[in-house]
């Protein structure tokens, strides 16, 4: 099979996800995003009492299934991915009871390395009309480092600053997709029985990926990750095999008017500022030899010397060293904990690292 060697950025394409994906060459893509079918073979299609079709994942959903078959193909596809994954980048997948159990062994049988798990707990989830379990009102997602040794994207503090600056965690309350956002057919009919919402990609490729990234999606569906991938600047190549739902996702990715540059930015992570030494600030005279450094609270102080070092009592060494043994923590990080008393309030040596950083 003939492999592309100029990847199609940006194009919805029409077929079967894995002869295309076999086109595309090794080590092309950032991150993937996929929503299999949930392992479910329906004799004929499924309708509630009222005569309306199951939307989504429903009891009976689950009793006519191939597992061997289900896993095959699961590991095809999954095999495919980490191919065209580079060796930094993650991997996302979305499923139900029905799958997702499945899914994550093979994911650890074919070398990914599972990062998080997280629960998409839906504020709206429909309801249990039998009356014979719990209603199913989460989701599964995996999401997994191509390898234990990637050097995977996180945006930490992005997701931090999403969430009102309280840590984000792995359970996510949002809604189903309805309203405006969800699609319908000639007959008023949902055009997509799990389409989902733009708010659930909006986290996933915000926490894992950076502008002009490539994020695949081998089963895009009606094209919620490329319309968000487009919003967030952020490069998309979509597989679907059903014509309609490819046609309605080029729609919609058509309509979609990215974000500015700033609209496409992320608060950095403290580990992707550049590394500057503590000596150049001392060299500089931001800190100059024999200031006196506090902590916030000022419960301990240390005197800078001039080779950069920090002294205090019998403590001499570094501003990470000192102010974890002050601490008698494990470790320390010094930018942060370290301020200079400037006009009557306390600065942070991570406030003037960033002055040193711009160059005023």
């Amino acid at each position: 099979m003939e492999i592309i060697r100029e990847l199609p950025l940006d194009q919805v394409l029409l077929g079967d996800c894995m002869r295309m994906m076999r086109m595309l060459p090794p080590a092309s893509v950032h991150c993937v995003f996929a929503d299999p079918p949930y392992n479910l073979q329906l004799r004929g299609e499924l309708r509630r009492p009222d005569d309306s079709l199951v939307d989504g994942v429903d009891e009976e959903w689950d009793r006519f299934t191939d597992f061997a078959a289900y896993d095959a193909f699961t590991r095809e596809w999954l095999a495919e991915c980490r191919r065209l994954l580079r060796k930094d980048g993650t991997l996302w997948v979305i499923g139900a009871y029905h799958n997702i159990f499945r899914i994550g062994t093979i994911l650890q049988d074919l070398g990914f390395w599972i990062l998080n798990d997280v629960i998409w707990r839906k504020s709206n989830p429909m309801p249990n009309f039998r009356g014979r379990r719990f209603t199913n009102a989460h989701e599964t997602l995996i999401w997994a480092a191509r390898g234990p040794d990637s050097r995977y994207r996180f945006n930490y503090q992005a997701m931090k600053a999403l969430n009102d600056d309280i840590q984000m965690r792995s359970d996510w309350f949002l809604p189903l997709c309805t309203g405006a956002e969800r699609l319908r057919n000639a007959h008023g009919l949902k055009l997509h029985p799990t389409q989902k919402p733009e708010s659930l990609l909006h986290r996933v490729l915000l926490a894992s990926t950076a502008p002009e990234d490539i994020v695949l999606d081998p089963f895009l569906g009606t094209g919620t990750s490329a319309v968000v991938a487009r919003r967030l600047g952020r490069h998309f190549i979509g597989i679907e095999r059903h014509p309609a739902y490819a046609e309605a996702a080029i729609g919609r990715v058509r309509a979609v008017t990215p974000a500015g540059a700033h609209g496409h930015s992320v608060t950095p992570s403290r580990r992707e500022k550049p590394r500057i030494p503590f000596g150049q600030l001392v060299e500089r005279g931001l800190v100059p030899a024999g200031s006196l450094l506090h902590d916030r609270q000022r419960l301990v102080s240390a005197t800078v010397a001039a080779d950069g070092t920090l002294v205090s009592g019998a403590e001499r060494g570094s501003i990470h060293k000192v102010g974890a043994a002050l601490t008698h923590a494990p470790s320390c990080n010094g930018w942060i904990f370290w301020h200079i008393e400037r006009d009557g309030r306390l600065v942070s040596l991570d406030h003037l690292r960033e002055i040193a950083l711009s160059g005023e």
